[in-house]
């Protein structure tokens, strides 16, 4: 049955359960959906005025709660409200009205109350729980109308909720200077301030996947297309993508066999003790700041290898080869030797530069068809002068 009817059919139904009254239209009816319950016998679930309602159609059941509320329960474990009286009978207690030549019965369904993220997930099972709560804290959702921002909000599961999401911003436009492409694979210059790649589905700022997706057919279902290494959001250089899922595969072996060489050029306040030596310490995440990194006794082995190239007894510029590829490796190390990247709002001072003074300069490794391949990135000018 098309939906305006039903809604016309749920109207008259709660007018004869004196629920909804002449002043009501089919527009105020919320939603409804029918179901079958077993043969010959209809159900109408019918949101109307902020609650639920359940209307039984059927010339066979008894006009008794107990067997009519086991029909219910039987696909709906748990229900828990009460069957409304028929209110054309004053001296006997029924519930059936007759309408349209049937039986029917109306049952008012008894809301339960749980976190707001809790039945947003029940909703909207394609979302992660994370990402709910994500979407609640940004102010996405409205309960009845009203914006609600905290995840722990206790709402009836019979509640209006409406989840709206703005609209992605248009990145079309949006480009990075590429350094070399082929059927393989593609380089970009990534400049300071581009994130990699998406870190969940709140981000909508242009990222370098987003501009891979335009060349590739690497996971282009995912916020990752063409992605098989990262820099961080504040480092520029020499980035990789994958065009294809086979050049996808050799450039992540490559990386996680440490088989890429990758060079390295910052700025660092102060003055190494050493002009060359080789940073050899673990690394682990910061239990009291997850999302920074710490040196570590117990953490994974982390290898930095560095030379300075100037110095203006402040500022040095140095060259930085690590030998693993641990988050934030370069920037802790240079941390842990006392001369912090410039720029280094987590690990160092944001006031001692413009940016975080770091840039991947040049990365070598083996391309599709065996051939080794160094692609460069020109370091920043700022840097040289910074060490004037």
């Amino acid at each position: 049955m098309a939906t305006k009817n039903l809604k016309r059919e749920a109207l008259a139904i709660l007018r004869d359960f004196e629920v909804a009254g002449e002043v009501h239209t089919s527009a105020d009816i919320e939603s409804v959906k029918e179901t079958s319950l077993r043969a010959a016998t209809r159900q109408l679930t019918i949101q109307f005025d902020n609650a639920v309602y359940l209307a039984i159609i059927d010339n066979t059941i008894d006009d008794d709660t107990v067997p009519l509320q086991e029909i219910l329960s039987s696909g709906r474990p748990g229900l828990k409200g009460r069957f409304l009286r028929n209110p054309r009978e004053n001296d006997f207690i029924t519930f059936g009205i007759r309408h349209k030549f049937r039986d029917t019965y109306l049952f008012q369904v008894e809301p339960t109350f749980v976190r707001l993220d809790k039945e947003l997930a029940a909703r909207y099972p394609d979302l992660s729980r994370s990402t709910i709560q994500k979407y609640i804290k940004a102010g996405y959702v409205q309960v009845a109308g009203e914006t609600v921002t905290k995840a722990s909000t206790d709402v009836s599961d019979m509640a209006t909720i409406a989840l709206t999401l703005p609209e992605k911003q248009d990145t079309s436009g949006d480009t990075l200077p590429i350094l070399y492409i082929d059927d393989n694979v593609i380089v970009v210059n990534k400049p300071a301030g581009v994130l990699t790649h998406s870190k969940g589905v709140m981000n909508d700022e242009f990222t370098v996947a987003d501009f891979f997706r335009r060349y590739t057919t690497f996971g282009i279902t995912t916020n990752r297309p063409g992605i098989v290494h990262r820099l961080d959001r504040d480092t520029s250089g020499v980035i990789i993508g994958a065009r294809t899922d086979e050049a996808a595969a050799l450039l992540k072996k490559q990386f996680a066999d440490r088989t890429v060489k990758k060079h390295y050029t910052a700025v660092v306040d102060g003055v190494p003790k050493l002009e060359k030596a080789i940073i050899d310490v673990p690394i682990a995440r910061n239990p009291s700041a997850p999302s920074t990194f710490r040196v570590d006794p117990k953490g994974k082995p982390a290898l930095t290898s560095y030379e300075v190239m100037s110095s203006n007894g402040k500022q040095t510029l140095v060259e930085l080869r690590p030998k693993t590829g641990r988050t934030h490796q370069l920037r802790v190390h240079m941390q842990y030797i006392h001369t912090p990247i410039a720029g280094d709002r987590v690990y160092g001072s944001a006031q001692s530069a413009p940016r975080l003074c770091l840039h991947a300069h040049s990365l070598e490794l083996t391309l599709p068809g065996s051939h080794r391949h160094t692609f460069t990135a020109p370091v920043p000018s700022l840097f040289e002068e910074m060490v004037q």
